[in-house]
């Protein structure tokens, strides 16, 4: 029969996956903490667990309730497999020398050592107990020394030394892990980048419409709004890899560009973007201003109608009140004068401008061969300056420097080649015929009460860069694009309009001159209409 009184807590920890497949692993040690306690007729109260992928501050929240345990229940016995398995640190080892020293019958049993330390233990035994710490920190601070080693090894090769960001996925064997693009979650994450950089989304707001696009976390549901926000300032999705406060020059495929990336940082860091999506979200709010002072205009709903009216953020004299639905009525002039009256012309112009583009691949490839065997002369000295500091030539501190000079080198270059690369022009024409097809389609979208109020805020994002109200008028700002659009559409309507749109298109080829008001004055500018269709470029 056990002694009852003699009653014993287990302790068993695994710090790292490689002694669980060398058959280090929990169920083993308490197997063998369990063979021990009844050979020794001890009587098990507790068993504390700690598995390899545990955090060093749950090590030590596990440590620090197995003694409060311990302490408050009078217990005497502690079995351990080894002692780097209890403490590695001098810390903790203090505190458990204190709790033997409290009571000589409190003993630690190390089973796989064959040891056992208490208040009666001989001064060469407390010695070994020492010099085991000792060793057991020294294991510890040199594996922290080399993990660090490596990380920094693979960082400067390009590469993320942890688990990538959402939208990447692992590959390769353990040691020359890379990261690829996730075909399935990275256009999600581009497309989050690309609505909140409209500014027509709150962090909330856009977590719940990216969960409905399939946006997820791995678990299955919507990503946090603090998750959202990280994600949205992560410069590893620009191809550049943050580590303790330095840049490093990735080698993983970006997700958004630089100047997307630049866009949404500076949505995200206005301090009027909290403010403008509260409950109520209307289509002007946030982007109409009162024309004397300055200030925004509120909004408010009243009676099924929606107001606005100035805060009088400086002295002003406007007290007018106006409808949301008034100054839509105001602004579809401006739209109309946006669209293309004849539809199919917008296709017509698509397929002959795609067929009349004049490329010098020759002189495109001569310069992106120059940036790229600048970039690989870069690339070069930053092998050699690795070398040199592994061959102690030079300082870790003017490593450091030339480090940096180079790598900022480097990244501007990789942004040249990208820029001047042949394959990025097709999505600029697509752009191009996206606003004017939306041009065409935005009165009847903007009027329609079924329409959601952020596509409504997006189609006017799109063409208005801003909206003023001087008394009950509201005076739009375009957008670049919006400027040409109404500048160059009239023009094209009148050349163009559905009653004889038909017949010149039959009785021309692509761009052959049908109407002399399209051509502008010949005297002064014979090449206007070349210049007119390179705005579409």
């Amino acid at each position: 029969m056990k002694n009852t009184d003699k009653k014993c807590i287990l302790y068993c920890r695994v710090s790292s996956k490689e002694q669980e497949d060398k058959g280090y692993s929990l169920e083993a040690q308490e197997k063998l903490l369990k063979d021990y306690a009844g050979r020794n007729d001890f009587s098990i109260a507790k068993i504390y667990k700690i598995s390899e992928s545990a955090s060093g501050k749950l090590i030590r929240k596990t440590f620090s309730e197995m003694l409060v345990y311990v302490k408050k229940n009078g217990f005497n016995i502690l079995l351990v497999e080894k002692i780097d398995r209890l403490t590695r640190n001098l810390r903790d080892a203090a505190i458990i020398s204190d709790w033997i020293n409290e009571d000589e019958k409190h003993e630690i049993h190390f089973v796989k050592e064959n040891f056992v330390v208490n208040r009666n233990t001989r001064a060469h035994e407390n010695l070994v107990w020492d010099m085991k710490v000792a060793i057991a920190r020294f294991y510890t601070n040199n594996l922290s020394e080399e993990v660090k080693k490596g990380q920094k090894a693979k960082l400067e090769s390009g590469w993320m030394p942890q688990r990538p960001c959402l939208g990447y996925k692992t590959i390769g064997d353990k040691g020359h892990k890379t990261q690829i693009i996730d075909e399935k979650i990275a256009p999600l994450i581009a497309q989050a980048f690309e609505l909140y950089a409209s500014g027509n989304y709150s962090l909330k707001f856009l977590a719940e419409v990216m969960y409905d696009e399939g946006l997820k976390t791995p678990s299955g549901k919507m990503i946090p709004k603090n998750t959202l926000h990280s994600m949205l300032t992560n410069p590893f999705y620009t191809g550049q890899i943050v580590w303790n406060k330095k840049i490093y020059s990735g080698n993983h495929e970006p997700v958004v560009s630089q100047e997307l990336f630049d866009k949404v940082q500076l949505r995200i860091k206005r301090k009027l973007s909290a403010s403008q999506f509260k409950k109520h979200l209307f289509i002007f709010k946030g982007n109409l201003r009162c024309a004397e002072c300055g200030g925004i205009i509120s909004w408010s709903q009243r009676k099924g109608h929606i107001y606005g009216t100035c805060n009088h953020y400086r002295p002003c004299s406007q007290n007018t009140r106006v409808r949301e639905q008034d100054l839509l009525e105001q602004l579809m002039p401006y739209l109309r004068k946006m669209q293309a009256k004849t539809p199919k012309l917008i296709d017509w112009l698509e397929k002959a401008i795609k067929e009349d583009e004049p490329v010098d691949s020759k002189l495109i490839e001569t310069k992106k061969q120059a940036l790229e065997e600048s970039l690989k002369r870069i690339e070069n000295r930053l092998d050699l300056l690795y070398n040199d500091k592994l061959d102690s030539k030079i300082t870790e501190n003017f490593y450091g420097k030339k480090y940096n000079e180079f790598n900022a080198e480097k990244i501007d270059l990789e942004k040249k080649i990208a820029q001047i690369n042949p394959g990025n022009k097709a999505p600029d024409y697509e752009k191009g015929f996206k606003i004017h097809r939306l041009a065409i389609d935005a009165p009847n979208l903007i009027n329609n009460a079924d329409e959601a109020i952020e596509s409504k805020r997006i189609i006017l994002s799109e063409l208005f860069s801003d909206f003023e109200l001087d008394a009950d008028k509201i005076r739009p700002k375009y957008t670049l694009q919006g400027k040409f659009l109404a500048k160059w559409m009239p023009r094209v309507n009148s050349t163009f309009g559905p009653e004889n749109f038909s017949e010149y298109y039959e009785k021309t080829d692509a761009f052959a001159p049908a109407c002399s008001t399209m051509l502008g004055d010949r005297d002064s500018n014979p090449n206007s209409q070349d210049q007119n269709l390179e705005s579409y470029r």
